[in-house]
């Protein structure tokens, strides 16, 4: 992908290098390689899941794509509503091949990024 060759370039190879990423950062990195400057945010925001909340960069991206954008919105979200959403989302994108995320493990990722959002 041409979003991970422009980070390896530029010297970022780790999550947390990416989250602490700026928006000039990434607008300078997506000018300079012709990497998406719009998949360069979405994949800082992915990092900053991984990192502030402990997810795997599947869960985050599934986040992501379920419109839960930072620790802060997880953090308010809704566990029942959330389940709902990113189980459509899930079927949507992976068919039944793989299991369904489970109301328990939605309200673990949620206390994670309360409990975290204290902390900061």
């Amino acid at each position: 992908m041409r979003e991970e060759r422009q980070l390896t370039a530029a010297g970022i190879g780790s999550w947390s290098g990416l989250a602490g990423l700026d928006d000039t950062a990434l607008r300078r990195l997506g000018r300079a390689g012709g990497a998406s400057e719009a998949r360069l945010i979405r994949l800082r925001g992915q990092a900053r899941l991984v990192i502030d909340v402990g997810l795997e960069p599947a869960e985050a991206a599934l986040l992501l794509y379920a419109g839960v954008p930072d620790r802060r919105a997880l953090a308010e979200a809704d566990p029942q509503r959330l389940l709902v959403q990113m189980g459509r989302l899930q079927r949507r994108l992976t068919g039944l091949a793989a299991p369904m995320l489970s109301l328990a493990r939605l309200r673990q990722w949620i206390q994670r990024a309360r409990d975290r959002r204290t902390r900061n």
